[in-house]
């Protein structure tokens, strides 16, 4: 079994005070840190994840720490009319950034961005619902039991401060046999480019952030740490299926730089 990437032993305070105030200052940036992280490839990430999703009615998707929306527009524009989508996180510097966005017009994975195959672009054409955005912790969703028919999330699970009370409340607010997607960074597995990686995410990416933006050295210190100190693979599967999921998965992404983690949550007996 691969050893996790190196990082200091002491754990990420991911209290909420401090991580909402950190991604309220890093918001108008924060894409541009995605794309540093994953090498440019977090769209390609994106259009995976939205292709693996299980839609099965015309109930609600949600989409949780949704951030600058990428994600929940992504699946907006793929289910076309008839199906909602909200979008949530509890930062609404990064829900502005959302709307903002969608008010443009354009999906940001809309063309043929870095990984999407040719001719695709991010999206299915028709027209879509908007998305619906809303100031909501992660870790208290403000809505009922069996609500959506799939409950995502992309590069914010890690910063929950509870990962287990987060996949619960996913779980609880999915309908049974629903579907919890999880698109989350990883420790590398590819033999070669886990070492390549390894080094750029140590000696590269946080140089490149102190000269793009100086104020944010402690948000691109956190991301590395975050990263390095999550669960991946089967660790997360296993926490998955403690919260109450079945038939949960994973595929890891580029090597290993990212992962999708699948689970469904179980059909209730008739």
């Amino acid at each position: 079994m691969e050893a996790p990437m190196p990082v200091t032993d002491v754990p990420v305070d991911k209290s909420e005070n401090r991580v909402r105030e950190m991604f309220r200052q890093v918001a108008p940036r924060y894409d541009l840190m995605n794309h540093l992280l994953s090498l440019n490839t977090d769209r390609y990430w994106r259009w995976r994840a939205v292709r693996m999703l299980a839609v099965i009615d015309q109930s609600p998707i949600l989409d949780v720490c949704t951030g600058t929306g990428d994600l929940a527009l992504a699946i907006s524009k793929r289910v076309g009319p008839g199906i909602s989508v909200i979008g949530s996180d509890f930062c609404g510097a990064m829900l502005r950034i959302a709307q903002q966005k969608q008010s443009g017009g354009k999906s940001p994975v809309q063309g043929n961005g870095p990984g999407d195959p040719p001719g695709t672009g991010g999206g299915e054409k028709g027209e879509r619902q908007p998305v619906r955005f809303l100031e909501a912790d992660s870790q208290a969703l403000p809505f009922p039991d069996d609500t959506f028919q799939a409950v995502t999330v992309a590069f914010g699970l890690r910063n929950v401060r509870d990962t287990d009370r987060g996949l619960a409340e996913m779980a609880r607010v999915c309908k049974p046999g629903g579907q919890v997607m999880v698109l989350e960074f990883s420790n590398p597995t590819l033999p070669g480019f886990r070492q390549l990686y390894q080094w750029y995410f140590e000696n590269v990416l946080p140089r490149i952030g102190q000269t793009l933006a100086r104020n944010d050295k402690d948000a691109y210190r956190y991301l590395q740490r975050s990263v390095g100190q999550f669960p991946d693979g089967p660790r997360l599967v296993q926490r998955m299926v403690a919260a109450g999921l079945c038939r949960a998965d994973y595929r890891p992404l580029t090597g290993g730089v990212a992962t999708i983690y699948t689970g469904y949550k179980p059909e209730r007996d008739t």
